[in-house]
């Protein structure tokens, strides 16, 4: 087995929907990567960009650390805010007193713990529908 070198880096894990976001944190200059894409390519686009920088611009860290991340489970919006979450998470860790205050005003320390409602038995295939009636 060849030896790995080991690195410093701060673990946190983020979650929306079933999505589950584990981040590591490193210090320094280095590449963003989710489940070892560029993060560029995995969220495309200015708005998905501006939502994951966020906490690295609250925080005024752009270009003092980087991370690498696994995302499972959900659709890529849901991938998006359990990622961010990891982050913020992580900037906490890495520096409580400094850091905390500016994310948790705005609002990227908060789980968001909405959920899709189970199917309830005898809606007819949804959770909320009601069977038809007869007419009759």
């Amino acid at each position: 087995m060849p030896k790995v070198k080991k690195q410093n880096y701060i673990f946190a894990v983020g979650r929306r929907k079933s999505a589950s976001a584990r981040v590591r944190l490193y210090k320094g200059k280095g590449e963003n990567t989710v489940n070892g894409i560029a993060i560029e390519k995995y969220f495309p686009g200015k708005v998905n960009k501006t939502y994951w920088e966020r906490p690295f611009t609250l925080t005024e860290t752009l270009d003092k650390y980087y991370i690498s991340a696994k995302i499972e489970g959900s659709g890529k919006k849901g991938q998006l805010t359990a990622l961010t979450l990891g982050i913020a998470r992580a900037f906490s860790k890495a520096d409580s007193e400094k850091f905390r205050s500016v994310l948790k005003k705005a609002g990227l320390l908060k789980r968001d713990a909405r959920v899709r409602q189970r199917r309830m038995v005898g809606t007819g295939g949804k959770a909320r529908r009601k069977k038809q009636s007869p007419k009759r």
